[in-house]
């Protein structure tokens, strides 16, 4: 006897045919730094299904999370035949659905993108194999039937200007845009499109051949920039890539990623921390953003409004000047709808706010958080950066609240549905989790996101030039603002003698060998999204450390498992 699933319990976000074996993801899953490109193999140590073999698969997961960068590696696993069969959701998800877009649109890879009620989400959990047409999904040798119903609505209200783009009357690059922007709207139920002052394009880190196709395509279609736009970080130092010996298989491909963008109209920032930059954006200017740490920073700390925009949908922004109407642009998009209480200790230092960031993404992985207990801490800037970095790595959402702290916390805070309380024994029970591994350290990892020359400062006042330990690396990755401003006042110079390497362009995120020394194994930073992200990314073991154990690493080749001392 068939069963089957009510008639909307299923909504085909982007149609087609597939079938395969299930895998089933009981935690929402960041592609980048979570997947291996060249092999579809899930990397992520952290995550509950470490090791999993996705190509082919009907991959099931609540959402995804972390990197906006995620749609460039669905990309690449398509061009490369390696890419899951489909992906079913159980709830909105933006970030491998615009890959998918990308895919079907400009390269005719059609990757299935379902999203099911969760009583049919939890019903297809339980079967081995799928099969999957435009019209239903069938398991259990047809004992299981969903039937989809299409996910296309017609009555976007698109302005004079929009359709003049949408008819090809812009060119054929603006059209392009238009068309994949109008795709994604619709499946993020947006009615309207939103004029936008600035764009942040993510899509020019080389995670593969996939970006450098989309950027060089869209460059030969005549693209070209309709609003001010900066660049994320690269995966070079551009100027000096062949000095360190980068291979050039890898860095003129990388360099030309970086180039093509720069030809279509942005401009070589080359930072992950564009809210640092001169001119940021201002309380309530609407922005098309992409890179995660970045666009939660706008969004939480300066209350610009952004949503979190994947790879390749960032650039159709800026060569449209218009973004899709919903999530975060919208008041209904900001609200807290739950709180996360954290039991802070007195004393505590800047090291808890990467921590902090860490564990209420985990407590709240698919909806903006209210953050309580911090309204007496009066965090710096970097503080914040390094607390939205580490958010963004565990949660999907695209902004946070702080209490006491954040500009629409007052307003927007609202009514939470539920309170999470994270103790001090959850936070403990944290910082081992990050902070485990060996005591012997081959590197120093500072800067991801990008260091701030107050940073780069507190480094070399604490090392007080004195030099590194014998065969251990220090490297800070900063802006070339920031390390302009660096050399200026001396900083760099102060560094250097100690031993200190300064690059720019890159951050950990996009960091390759040799730059990353060839010999380092174990890895000390300070960055929760690093430490997070570092293991998948580098093969090595990446331990969360203070700003102390850090310095002490630096000095002595050695810094032991321990708690800091605001939690010991």
């Amino acid at each position: 006897m068939n069963t089957a699933a009510p008639q909307d319990d299923g909504i085909a976000i982007l149609p087609g045919s597939a079938a395969g074996p299930i895998i089933v993801m009981t935690e929402p899953l960041s592609f980048w730094g979570g997947v291996d490109p060249a092999t579809s193999t899930v990397i992520d140590i952290h995550h509950p299904s470490h090791g999993a073999a996705l190509a082919g698969a009907v991959v099931m997961m609540p959402t995804s999370r972390g990197s906006c960068s995620g749609s460039g590696v669905l990309l690449e696993l398509a061009l490369s035949g390696k890419n899951p069969a489909a992906l079913v959701f159980a709830g909105p998800e933006d970030t491998l659905t615009l890959g998918a877009i990308v895919a079907a649109e400009m390269f005719g890879r059609r990757i299935p993108v379902i999203r099911l009620s969760r009583e049919a989400f939890a019903a297809l959990s339980s079967a081995k194999e799928a099969r999957i047409t435009p019209e239903a999904i069938r398991a259990e040798d047809g004992h299981l039937s969903i039937q989809l119903s299409a996910a296309v609505r017609d009555d976007m209200r698109l302005s004079a200007a929009d359709r003049r783009m949408l008819d090809g009357n812009e060119g054929i690059a603006a059209q392009q845009a238009m068309r994949i922007l109008c795709a994604m709207a619709r499946q993020q139920g947006a009615s309207e499109l939103v004029d936008v002052t600035r764009a942040h394009v993510d899509g020019c880190i080389y995670a593969g051949p996939a970006n450098l196709v989309f950027a060089e395509k869209m460059e030969a279609l005549g693209a070209r920039v309709r609003i001010p736009t900066t660049m994320n970080a690269i995966s070079v130092d551009h100027a000096n890539w062949r000095r360190q010996g980068v291979a050039p298989e890898f860095g003129e491909p990388a360099a030309r990623l970086a180039d093509a963008y720069v030809r279509m109209g942005c401009r070589a920032s080359f930072t992950c921390a564009p809210y640092a930059l001169p001119d940021p954006p201002e309380f309530g200017e609407m922005i098309g953003w992409s890179e995660s740490n970045a666009v939660i920073f706008a969004n939480s700390v300066l209350g610009a409004r952004t949503a979190k925009h994947p790879d390749f949908l960032d650039f159709c922004i800026a060569v449209t000047g218009r973004a899709p109407r919903a999530g975060a642009f919208l008041d209904e998009g900001r609200c807290a709808r739950r709180a996360v209480r954290i039991e802070l200790s007195e004393g505590a230092d800047s090291s808890a706010w990467p921590l902090i960031g860490y564990l209420a993404g985990l407590a709240s992985p698919d909806r903006i958080p209210l953050i309580t207990g911090l309204e007496k801490a009066q965090p710096t800037q970097d503080e914040l950066k390094a607390l939205c970095a580490a958010f963004g790595t565990t949660s999907a959402a695209a902004m946070l609240h702080i209490a006491g702290v954040t500009p629409e916390a007052g307003s927007l805070g609202g009514s939470p549905e539920d309170v999470i309380v994270i103790t001090r024994e959850d936070l403990a029970a944290g910082w081992r989790k990050l902070n485990a591994g060996p005591s012997q350290i081959d590197l120093v990892a500072i800067g991801s996101p990008h260091a701030s020359l107050d940073e780069c400062r507190a480094v070399a006042e604490r090392l007080g030039g004195r030099p590194l330990a014998k065969g251990l690396s220090v490297i800070i990755t900063t802006a070339r603002n920031a390390a302009e401003a660096a050399q200026a006042d001396g900083t760099a110079e102060q560094l250097r003698r100690s031993g200190v390497e300064i690059v720019s362009d890159l951050c950990w995120c996009s960091i390759t060998r040799p730059v990353f020394p060839e010999t380092a194994k174990i890895i000390l930073t300070d960055s929760g999204k690093y430490a997070h992200y570092g293991p998948g990314l580098s093969g090595c073991t990446v331990r969360l450390g203070t700003l102390g154990d850090c310095i002490e690493a630096a000095l002595t080749g050695s810094a032991p498992p321990r708690l800091p001392g605001w939690l010991a």
